[in-house]
């Protein structure tokens, strides 16, 4: 299984090595190995690794489980909430800037797309084509790495096959793309699928996001003409919850789904 990408030394955020440095020292307190810990809480021992020196960034539930491990009594879990807003308090469009703390701590994620490949699966070249920013797509970066840690949470995302067609940027950036939808939904947390062309679903009107937190909680981010609206309201999350379930089954099966990705690179952008 493909493993989240880790920041290089000279990229590694500040507010990542000091979160770091809190676990190192509560390990160190707790007289365990980085070994011993990893046990404890399930990961490998390189992954505990990767947390202490910053070059990866847990989510809000493993820090939880690490602060349990290691009886910190709620000091990891306080820092991690602080690194949080840190991180992202100004990273963010105004209209997108509360989903990402949601998703970073979900338990599962559940997305439509309709005209670009979801976020958290972009290449860096095909996100650089789309956003024309540097600061904005070292961010969409630094999101993928928060999320598609190892410790990840379940992803279902529903693409309209016109997304697989579409051309942003090159045709190698488009191949490189497609080569990447592939390695991403070979991990056992991701499930994609795709709508066919001549499927057309009518309560689907728009993007939208929906993360599960693992009290069960529900927050969506629904794509508007200004922007975006991240909502907790029941009533909006149920009827998304609804139109993915109509997503899904209309959409392509997740081995189908491979097969025409393969089958667009073939004939398409090779």
């Amino acid at each position: 299984m493909a493993k989240g990408s880790v920041m290089s030394e000279k990229k590694i955020l500040p507010e990542l090595r000091s979160f770091g440095i809190e676990v190192r020292t509560a390990r160190a307190d707790a007289g365990l190995s980085q070994q011993e810990l990893a046990d404890k809480v399930n990961v490998t021992r390189s992954y505990i690794a990767q947390v202490e020196s910053g070059t990866t960034r847990c989510r809000a539930d493993f820090a939880q489980r690490l602060d349990g491990a290691l009886g910190a009594e709620g000091r990891l879990v306080e820092s991690w909430d602080d690194l949080l807003d840190s991180i992202k308090t100004t990273k963010y469009a105004k209209h997108f800037v509360k989903f990402p703390k949601i998703e970073a701590s979900a338990e599962a994620l559940r997305t439509y797309e309709t005209h670009v490949v979801y976020g958290l699966f972009q290449t860096e070249d095909y996100a650089a084509a789309l956003i024309k920013d540097a600061e904005g797509v070292a961010v969409r970066m630094r999101r993928q790495q928060h999320v598609m840690a190892e410790e990840c949470p379940k992803i279902f995302v529903v693409l309209e096959e016109t997304v697989l067609y579409k051309g942003v940027g090159s045709r190698q950036i488009m191949r490189e793309q497609m080569e990447r939808l592939l390695e991403v939904a070979d991990r056992d947390e991701v499930h994609l699928q795709v709508i066919p062309l001549d499927v057309h679903v009518e309560e689907a009107r728009a993007p939208f996001a929906l993360a599960v937190g693992r009290d069960h909680r529900q927050a969506a981010y629904i794509v508007t003409g200004t922007g975006g609206e991240t909502t907790t309201d029941e009533v909006q999350i149920s009827e998304l919850n609804k139109t993915f379930a109509i997503l899904q089954s209309e959409a392509l099966n997740v081995r189908d789904t491979r097969a025409l990705i393969r089958r667009v690179i073939k004939e398409r952008w090779t």
